[in-house]
């Protein structure tokens, strides 16, 4: 076996500077390098098998290119998968390693924060299963963090949950397209953001419609199926029942499936429904498949990991002068829950 190639037979073989060679390789943000002349020194460095020592960057940086994610139950739930795909391919594409970590209860979570500290992470993404208002540990406080799927009162701390209010809009133009003017709410009780988003979303949607709000077509329950059979069978047992209903989530969906069925309503033939949320599992698994709005997690994780490293690039002075807050949309997966209104 020959000897390795360096830095140097990289910049002399692609005809650039050490300096350039440096730059793609290491993926150094704020550099002026073309597309071009980027393809051709990463193509060089595979033909010469040159790999960066990331480890000597690491060290020249003091900084260890790894970054912690903090969740409440995050990484070991299904649903949120996508999320930690999204970070964890960003990360990677970076040249960061992601450590996924568990923080169930807050002395588990202190514990874990300790375990990130002793790694030596550059920074942690503090994220939630479900879009909320945190309170960031005291623990993390030394250290920069974004927090995903989560918001804070604390504005210096950069934050990426889903457009809730969209999301929910969406849901309703896609009825409001199949002709349908009396579109129900089946939400939840609990005075969660995603709760508040998406009832001004549906409200939003109506109005731009021309479509009267009328508060007797939103039913609050609890927010699995069994609640949502208990809202949908208040609803429709209405004289002028809707021909529609937005479930705020597609457990709730389940149960309004369920109401349908006890009353002889087929869906979607005399009631289109549509979830959101797009849990897979679910909206496949129900007959007729459930039309659903995705949350994107994959696109917040990426947004995530992509902020925090331009975070780490900036002065430490300027860290808390530049934080951004972004709500991503939903995207709406179409199924076989709507048809046109009945007449």
């Amino acid at each position: 076996m020959g000897p390795k190639a360096s830095i140097r037979d990289v910049a002399a073989a692609a005809g650039v500077s050490v300096t350039t060679v440096s730059h793609v390789l290491n993926n150094t943000s704020g550099t002026r390098v073309s597309a071009q002349t980027r393809e051709r020194v990463e193509t060089v460095a595979r033909q010469l098998g040159y790999a960066a020592n990331g480890l000597a960057r690491g060290l020249r940086l003091q900084r260890s290119y790894a970054l912690g994610l903090l969740g409440d139950v995050v990484a070991a739930t299904g649903r949120a998968g996508r999320l930690v795909l999204g970070a964890q391919e960003t990360a990677s594409a970076r040249g960061w390693v992601l450590l996924l970590t568990t923080g169930r209860d807050p002395e588990v979570e202190r514990r874990e924060i300790r375990a990130l500290a002793r790694h030596r992470v550059d920074g942690v993404l503090y994220a939630t299963t479900d879009h909320r208002v945190v309170r960031v540990p005291d623990e993390l406080r030394p250290m920069p963090v974004v927090l995903l799927n989560a918001r804070s009162a604390d504005a210096t701390i950069p934050s990426v949950v889903p457009d809730e209010r969209g999301g929910a809009a969406t849901a309703v133009r896609e009825l409001l397209a199949h002709g349908h003017r009396r579109i129900g709410f089946v939400t939840t009780v609990d005075d969660v953001p995603a709760a508040q988003g998406r009832l001004l979303g549906y409200r939003e949607a109506l109005w731009a419609a021309g479509v009267p709000y009328r508060p007797e077509l939103v039913r609050a329950d609890a927010g699995d199926p069994v609640g949502g059979h208990r809202a949908a069978r208040a609803l429709l047992a209405a004289a002028d029942r809707p021909t529609a209903l937005f479930c705020f989530t597609d457990a709730m969906a389940m149960g309004v499936y369920r109401a349908a069925a006890e009353l002889g309503l087929r869906v979607p033939h005399e009631l289109s429904v549509v979830g959101h949320d797009n849990q897979e599992v679910v909206a496949d698994g129900l007959f007729p498949a459930l039309t659903s709005v995705a949350l994107p997690h994959h696109g917040m994780g990426a947004w995530a990991v992509e902020t925090m490293v331009e975070l780490l690039d900036r002065p430490k002075g300027a860290r808390r002068r530049v934080a951004r807050h972004v709500a991503l949309p939903g995207q709406l997966v179409r199924r076989a829950s709507v048809a046109a209104a009945p007449r």
